[in-house]
Parts: C-alpha cells; sequence; structure tokens
C-alpha cells in the first residue's frame, strides 16, 4: 500500500524571510504560468498573465508582449454577454445601475407599506387617529387597508375551495 503525502495547510501570510518569499514568489508564478497556459490550450480562450517581479525591475508576460497587448486590446474592445443583449462593459454597469436603483425603489416602497402597517395597527389598538395626518397619509392607509382586505378575501376564498 502506497501513502500519499499530503500537503501541510499555508499560513497565508506576509512571509517575512527574503529567501523563502524569493522561492515561494518563483514557485507560485511558474504555477500561474501553467494554470494560464493550461486554460488557453483546454479550452481554446486567449488568455495572459502579467507579473510585476518584487525582486528585480523585469515583469513577466506570458506568452510574451506582444499577444499579452493583443489579448488587452480584445478584451478592452469586447462585449459582455448579457441575455440576448450584446453590450459593452460601460452600459452593462449602467443596466446594473438602474436595476439596483429599481430594486431599492421597491424595498423603499416596501419599507413604507410596512412602517405604515405598524402605525395602521397602532391605531386600531387606540381606536383613534392622530390629528396631525395629512389628506396624502389618509389616501395611503385608505390604498392599504383595501389592498389588505383584498388579500384577507382572497385567503378565504382559498380557505373555502379546500372544504
Amino acid at each position: 500500500m502506497q501513502k500519499i503525502m499530503t500537503r501541510k495547510t499555508v499560513k497565508l501570510g506576509f512571509i517575512c524571510d527574503d529567501s523563502a518569499r524569493k522561492a515561494t514568489y518563483k514557485k507560485r508564478k511558474k504555477g500561474i504560468m501553467k494554470k494560464v497556459s493550461e486554460l488557453t490550450i483546454l479550452c481554446g480562450i486567449p488568455a495572459c498573465a502579467i507579473i510585476s517581479n518584487p525582486f528585480d525591475s523585469k515583469t513577466e508576460v506570458w506568452p510574451d508582449i506582444a499577444e499579452a497587448k493583443q489579448i488587452i486590446e480584445r478584451y478592452q474592445n469586447s462585449s459582455v454577454i448579457d441575455g440576448a443583449k450584446i453590450v459593452n462593459q460601460e452600459s452593462f454597469l449602467l443596466q446594473r445601475i438602474t436595476k439596483a436603483r429599481e430594486q431599492l425603489r421597491k424595498q423603499k416602497h416596501d419599507n413604507h407599506e410596512k412602517e405604515l402597517t405598524v402605525r395602521m395597527i397602532g391605531y386600531m389598538k387606540n381606536k383613534q387617529l392622530p390629528d396631525d395626518l395629512s389628506v396624502s397619509d389618509l389616501k395611503q392607509f385608505d390604498k392599504l387597508i383595501d389592498k389588505n382586505l383584498k388579500d384577507l378575501d382572497n385567503k378565504i376564498v382559498e380557505l373555502n375551495s379546500f372544504d
């Protein structure tokens, strides 16, 4: 029976010893370059790696500088597929911002409705409305009461259908 040696877990943190840090850099850099190479071969996609060498002024580029420039230019000019639409990076981000704003608007509406419900329940307990309610507040309460009545009617119909 053959024993398989497992790697010890590596504590992620800055390596203080210069020689150990340099050795780790070389091993990890080689591993990253190999992974990028494998990714391009196995998946048939263009990829490049640019690694700044902290131990000398030389920057490592894979596969080479000319190909890396082509890949970067292709990336900068590329589009991101968003559903059935093709959009560039800027319009994609603008779509995401618009969607996030719409979600925020809906959440604010839901929160406001819940606050009104809590206030309505409080008013029902006291059996009177405060004097400082505006006409728009009263209209919102009217809509909320109508909505709650419709929800109750639907639940009653649903429960009666089980009989």
